[in-house]
């Protein structure tokens, strides 16, 4: 199974395989019909409160990143295990988000745990 990322707010293609937002909002401004998303996973987004601390100006990516991680592991296990059963149904599976800076967000922190999940 190949596991990617994309913003949201990228144009959606074929290569992307089966499409899950892993964000707890809806992109603004983005029509569902643009998003092409097969699968909403709020239940393992970033809590309301973090997500709050990820975008403030002064974040600490680590901390932040460390905080999500212990999210996923305790109060979103079950949402985590159940997006792991989906994506095994799938060859190519495609994390979207919609914040803007592609190196310092919760889908680069996402991605190596849903790897180990899977047995990669």
């Amino acid at each position: 199974m190949e596991l990617r990322r994309k913003r949201a707010y990228d144009n959606a293609s074929a290569e992307d395989g089966f499409r899950v937002l892993i964000d707890r909002l809806w992109p603004r401004g983005v029509s569902k019909e643009r998003a092409a998303i097969d699968l909403w996973a709020k239940g393992i987004a970033p809590s309301t409160e973090l997500r709050h601390e990820w975008h403030a100006p002064d974040a600490d990516f680590a901390t932040n990143a460390a905080r999500y991680r212990a999210e996923l592991e305790n109060e979103d296990a079950q949402a985590l295990a159940e997006l792991v059963d989906e994506l095994r149904k799938h060859p190519v599976v495609t994390l979207v988000y919609a914040v803007n800076d592609t190196e310092h967000n919760h889908a680069v922190v996402l991605e190596p745990i849903l790897k180990q999940m899977l047995g990669e």
